[in-house]
């Protein structure tokens, strides 16, 4: 018990002297997620942050801050203008961010959009060779009553995985029914594509399925 009470004491101390994070007082913090990233048993600070620029189409500008505790105190390491979409980026749906959370050392990052015909992402961050590399990504695009298409692409081994559900909606005594009547599905691989944190969308890379003509773009 006390060893129980002393540990739980050193931790609240370590927090409160690590409340302060060094961000432009223009800056609106959206989300905060800590983590260990670079498997040194310390846990980072991740902050999706709102910053002081905006523009008429697609709203205010976001930024990945991501915080090092040194000596009790937060301190800036990698950042990103780069890698989270802009406040009315999700069309219809609004605000696109999903959110940001760290699973086994990864970071992951999700965006959400569309109207009728809806879209959503995950990014997939590991930390290594000093810099945070996209290591996978998955997306799905589709309508209800018409289709729905997947992919999964782990850009560490270039496999893609391809598959698309047809569907159609039925009205029934209950109501509207659901019913998917065919998939298509592909495996492929797609190597030599390297993205990281600072240039998520520097440029856009399409890929289209050899077989079935399908694309998603990077």
């Amino acid at each position: 018990m006390k060893q129980f009470f002393f540990f739980t004491l050193l931790l609240m101390v370590r927090y409160s002297t690590a409340q302060n994070i060094p961000i432009p007082k223009e800056y609106e913090i959206i989300e905060k997620v800590s983590g260990d990233l670079d498997k040194d048993s310390i846990a980072e600070l991740v902050v999706i942050l709102n910053t002081d620029k905006s523009d008429e189409f697609s709203g205010q500008f976001r930024e990945i801050q991501i915080f090092k505790l040194i000596n009790k105190e937060w301190v800036l390491w990698k950042k990103s203008g780069d890698a989270i979409m802009q406040s009315t980026d999700g069309g219809m749906m609004g605000d696109p961010y999903v959110g940001t959370e760290i699973k086994n050392g990864i970071l992951l990052i999700s965006h959400y959009g569309g109207s009728s015909w809806k879209w959503g992402n995950t990014d997939k961050y590991r930390f290594q060779n000093n810099e945070f590399v996209l290591i996978g990504h998955s997306c799905n695009s589709g309508r209800l009553c018409e289709h729905f298409e997947y992919f999964d692409f782990n850009l560490s081994t270039g496999k893609i995985e391809y598959k698309k559900e047809y569907e159609r909606c039925d009205q029934t005594p209950e109501g509207e029914e659901q019913i998917f009547y065919h998939t298509d599905t592909e495996t492929f691989i797609k190597k030599g594509i390297h993205i990281n944190l600072s240039n998520r969308h520097s440029k856009k890379i399409e890929i289209t399925c050899p077989k079935h003509d399908a694309h998603f773009t990077l």
